[in-house]
């Protein structure tokens, strides 16, 4: 089944993109969720009628993608934590605690953009993809240093 795009779509593609997907994803999901609608002649005349309007829209999030990549390359996140035996961490670095202190750095980003596979659970860099726009990544280093106690 052809359906047009009304959003970005990571899997699939952009606003105003026709793709073809399987009929029961375009119906269960994509078309009641407004996140598509079906391709025939007057959505594809729409399409047309709209297309300066989606081109204008791409750019202008192409351009924010391309700021936020600007602003978060090279940045280092420095999250303390308390630490045991060994060097072993009491918990975790999670997305969420990444995002928090990327707000303290005055840089606003979702948690679920931070493509973290699993916990920090060490002490030392990683090195952490983020999603900055439609399949455009950019990379932030995260240092976990021990909690200095005194």
């Amino acid at each position: 089944m052809e359906v047009i795009l009304k959003e970005t779509v990571d899997t699939l593609g952009q606003e105003g993109d026709i793709v073809k997907v399987k009929d029961g994803y375009a119906r269960n999901y994509l078309i009641p969720k407004k996140i598509a609608v079906l391709a025939n002649k007057g959505t594809l005349a729409q399409l047309e009628q709209e297309k300066a309007a989606i081109e204008s829209r791409r750019e202008k999030t192409q351009q924010g993608s391309e700021n936020l990549a600007k602003k978060l390359s090279g940045v280092t996140v420095e999250i303390e934590q308390r630490v045991g035996e060994e060097d072993k961490l009491f918990g975790s670095v999670t997305a969420s605690d990444i995002a928090d202190k990327l707000v303290e750095l005055d840089i606003e980003i979702d948690k679920r953009r931070i493509l973290l596979t699993e916990p920090i659970k060490t002490i030392g860099e990683t090195v952490v993809p983020v999603k900055v726009g439609f399949q455009m990544n950019t990379e932030i280093t995260v240092k976990v240093v021990p909690i200095e106690e005194e």
